[in-house]
C-alpha cells in the first residue's frame, strides 16, 4: 500500500497502530475515502512445535535501475509449467450494532437482486468460477479463474502454451460468525450514500486472529480463508476500508487471510465482489509469507492492485456470468513494478485491461 502522510503516520505511531494503506488526505478522519489496507504481519519463532504446512510459493527476482528486487508468490515458479490449487475458506461475518434499545446487523447472508445471498454471489462469481479471459489486445490467456488469468498474463512470455495455473479451490463456507462492534469501534452511518456498519481495522483483525485460532485444526497454513462482511466498511484514523490482508504465526508457515466488504449496491465502492478481486491478487503476488515484511519494489511494495483503484469505478471492470453482473478490479503487471518488457503479455501492456494505457513505472505509487 502507499504510504500514510507525515501526520497520519505519526498519529498511527502514536496509537501503536499497524496499519499502512492509502494516503489520500492529511487528516482521514475529516473525509470518506475509498482505500485497502495491509496490516503488518505478527509472527513468532516456532518454539519447539511441529512445523505446520506452509503454503506453496516460489521465488523470483528483477532487476530495475541496476537494483535487484526479489519476491515470492503463491504457487509454483512459472518455468514448471505445472498447476497449484489453493485449498479455500469463506467465513461469513455479520457485524451487530445495538443503540438505546435498536439492534442492526449487517450479513452477507443478505439476498440480491438476483434472490441468492452474498455469499453464494462469491462463490458463484469469476473468482472461482471459470470463464474465458481474452486481453484488451486479443491475446486469449484461457479459460480459468481471474485470478489465474491474470497471473497467467503477468508471466506470459513464460507460460504461453503450458499448463500453469495458480488456482483456488471451491471455498468451503464457516458457519457466520456474528460479532457485536463496541461503540468506541464502530457505528452505523451513511457513507457514499448508503447506510453502512463501521469497524476500527485493528479490533476486527483481533477477532479474525480468535476465529481463525478456533479453527485452527481445518484452516492451516497451506489454504486461504477469506472474510467476507456486508454493507460494511473498515476504518482507521477515517472511513473507508474495503479490504485488507496480512498473515500471522510462526515464522517457518505463516498463515496468510484475506477479507473484503461485499457492498450490495451497483456503483458503490466494494460493490460486490471487486474489493476480493483486489485482496486476493495482492495476496496471490504478496502473501507476506517467505518475505515477512511484503516484496519490496521501487515505488514501495509489490501491491498490484492499489494502482488502480483511483480511476473510473475504483478500477472495476463489469463481467456477467450465470446472469449476475460482476464488478472485478483491474490489477498491475510485474513490469509496472519495473520488470523487463517480456515479462507479461501483449509486449509490455502494465495491466490485465491496460487501463489507462499511459500507465508508467510506479506512476501511482506501488
Amino acid at each position: 500500500m502507499k504510504q500514510f502522510t507525515v501526520l497520519s503516520l505519526l498519529a498511527a505511531l502514536a496509537l501503536g497502530a499497524c496499519v499502512t494503506g492509502t494516503a489520500l488526505a492529511q487528516d482521514d478522519s475529516l473525509q470518506s475515502r475509498p482505500k485497502f489496507a495491509r496490516l503488518l504481519p505478527k509472527l513468532h519463532a516456532d518454539a519447539g512445535k511441529t512445523p505446520l504446512t506452509p503454503l506453496t510459493t516460489w521465488n523470483g527476482s528483477f532487476v530495475y535501475k541496476s537494483h535487484t528486487y526479489n519476491y515470492n508468490m503463491v504457487g509454483t515458479a512459472p518455468s514448471t509449467g505445472t498447476s497449484t490449487t489453493v485449498k479455500t475458506f469463506l467465513i461469513p461475518i455479520a457485524l451487530k450494532y445495538v443503540k438505546n434499545g435498536v439492534t442492526t446487523i449487517f450479513t452477507p447472508q443478505t439476498l440480491q437482486s438476483n434472490g441468492k445471498s452474498a455469499i453464494q454471489n462469491t462463490i458463484n462469481s469469476p473468482i472461482f468460477k471459470n470463464m474465458d479471459w481474452v486481453t484488451p489486445q486479443g491475446t486469449d490467456l484461457g479459460t480459468t479463474q481471474y485470478e489465474d488469468a491474470y497471473q497467467r498474463g503477468n508471466f506470459w512470455g513464460t507460460v504461453a502454451g503450458t499448463n500453469y495455473h495458480v488456482l483456488l479451490g471451491q471455498p468451503k463456507v464457516v458457519p457466520l460468525q456474528t460479532l457485536t462492534v463496541p461503540a468506541a469501534d464502530g457505528s452505523v452511518t451513511t457513507e457514499f450514500g448508503i447506510t453502512v456498519g463501521t469497524a476500527d481495522i485493528n479490533w476486527f483483525d483481533a477477532q479474525i486472529e480468535a476465529i481463525l485460532t478456533k479453527y485452527a485444526a481445518v484452516i492451516t497454513p497451506n489454504t486461504l480463508p477469506i472474510f467476507i462482511t456486508y454493507d460494511s466498511y473498515l476504518t482507521d484514523f477515517g472511513c473507508c476500508i474495503g479490504g485488507y490482508h496480512s498473515s500471522y504465526g510462526s515464522l517457518s508457515a505463516p498463515q496468510a487471510y484475506s477479507h473484503f466488504t461485499y457492498i450490495g449496491t451497483p456503483g458503490i465502492f466494494s460493490q460486490d465482489v471487486s474489493a476480493l478481486s483486489h485482496e486476493v491478487g495482492e495476496w496471490l503476488d504478496d502473501p507476506l509469507v517467505v518475505n515477512t515484511n511484503g516484496n519490496p519494489v521501487s515505488c514501495g511494495i509489490l501491491e498490484n492492485g492499489d494502482p488502480e483503484e483511483g480511476f473510473s469505478n475504483y478500477g472495476g471492470f463489469s463481467y456477467t456470468l450465470n446472469g449476475f453482473t460482476y464488478t472485478l478490479q483491474d490489477l498491475v503487471y510485474l513490469e509496472y513494478f519495473g520488470a523487463p518488457t517480456t515479462t507479461s503479455v501483449d509486449g509490455g501492456t502494465l495491466s490485465f485491461h491496460d487501463n489507462p494505457f499511459h500507465l508508467g513505472v510506479c506512476s501511482n505509487g506501488g
